[in-house]
C-alpha cells in the first residue's frame, strides 16, 4: 500500500515512517510546502502535523497546523483515505471521554486554544465531501520523545539525569497513556481499513501520579517529591471500545512501557555522555 505521512519530522510521523518502512509499504513523507502533495496521488494519509507543548507560545502556529494545512489538503489533494490525529485533550471539559460526547470549550481561555483548533480541525474533516476521511483522538502517548516538554518526558529525565523529581499535581491526579508501538500499529490499519469516521485510541486506564510515579521510581530508583499545595487535575476516562470490537486492540501495560522508554533514555544519555 502507499502511504503519505505528513508531519514525518515529529515523534509520531517519525515512528509511523519507520513501521511503515519495516511492514514493506511505500512510503511518501513530504516536507513542509512540498508541491507533490497537490499533484500526486497521496494514497493513504496519516496527518500528524501539530503542536503540543508549546502551542500556548505558538498560537498562530498552532491554527495552521491543525487547521489551515489540513483544509488546503482536505480541498487539493488527491488520496484514497486521510487520517487526522486530533486528541482526547478536548474531552477535558466533559464528564464522559467517549467518540459520542458533547465537547465544550472556552474561547476565552488561552489554554483551550488547542483543543478548539483540533475541535475545527475534525470538524473539516467529518464536513468534507470526500471518503473515507476519519480522525483519531489520541491520548497521551508514551515514548522516546525525549526533547519534548510533555509532563512524562520531563519527569523521566529528571528521573534519571537528577535522580529527583518534584511534580506539581497532586498524588492523586489521572490521565490516560498509550504506548508509542501501539499507536503507530493501530494508525495503520484504521487509515486503510477502518469503518468508523472517529476512534478514541488510548490506554482505556486512567493512572494516578502516584502509581506512574511509584512505577518510575522502582524502575530508576529516583526519589520523588510532590509539591505540597499542588493541584488535583483529572480526566475522565477514555473510552476505547470502538478498537476493541472492531480490531481487538489489547494496550500494552504502562509499567512495560516505562521501562522501555526508560531504559532507551539511559542509553541516549550514555552515548551522549563527553568521552
Amino acid at each position: 500500500m502507499r502511504f503519505t505521512v505528513l508531519g514525518a519530522g515529529g515523534f509520531i510521523g517519525s515512528h509511523l515512517v519507520t513501521y511503515l518502512q519495516r511492514q514493506g509499504h511505500t512510503c511518501f513523507s513530504p516536507q513542509r510546502d512540498d508541491p507533490r502533495i497537490y499533484s500526486e496521488n497521496l494514497g493513504h494519509v496519516i496527518y500528524c502535523i501539530g503542536l503540543t507543548a508549546d502551542f500556548r507560545k505558538r498560537p498562530f502556529d498552532t491554527v495552521r497546523a491543525h487547521v489551515n494545512v489540513l483544509a488546503d489538503v482536505l480541498e487539493k489533494s488527491q488520496f484514497d483515505s486521510l487520517l487526522y490525529l486530533s486528541s482526547t485533550r478536548i474531552y477535558g471539559n466533559s464528564a464522559v471521554a467517549s467518540e459520542l460526547s458533547l465537547l465544550q470549550a472556552d474561547t476565552q481561555n488561552p489554554s483551550d486554544l488547542y483543543n478548539l483548533s483540533k475541535m475545527m480541525g475534525e470538524s473539516l474533516c467529518f464536513s468534507c465531501s470526500k471518503p473515507n476521511v476519519r480522525a483519531v483522538r489520541l491520548s497521551n502517548v508514551v515514548g522516546d520523545d525525549f526533547t519534548s516538554e510533555n509532563f512524562l518526558n520531563a519527569v523521566i529525565r529528571d528521573a534519571v539525569e537528577n535522580k529527583h523529581v518534584r511534580v506539581n499535581t497532586s498524588p492523586d491526579s489521572q490521565k490516560d497513556y498509550v504506548y508509542i508501538d501501539d499507536v503507530v500499529e493501530l494508525l495503520v490499519k484504521i487509515a486503510a481499513n477502518g469503518k468508523q469516521r472517529l476512534y478514541n485510541l488510548a490506554g482505556g486506564r486512567n493512572v494516578t501520579n502516584r502509581e506512574l510515579l511509584e512505577d518510575i521510581a522502582a524502575i530508576t530508583g529516583c526519589e520523588v517529591e510532590f509539591s505540597g499545595d499542588a493541584p488535583e487535575i483529572v480526566f475522565p476516562p477514555i473510552s476505547i471500545e470502538l478498537l476493541v470490537t472492531e480490531f481487538g486492540f489489547a494496550p500494552r501495560p504502562l509499567k512495560d512501557s516505562l521501562s522501555a522508554v526508560v531504559r532507551d533514555y539511559q542509553q541516549s544519555v550514555t552515548l551522549d555522555a563527553p568521552k
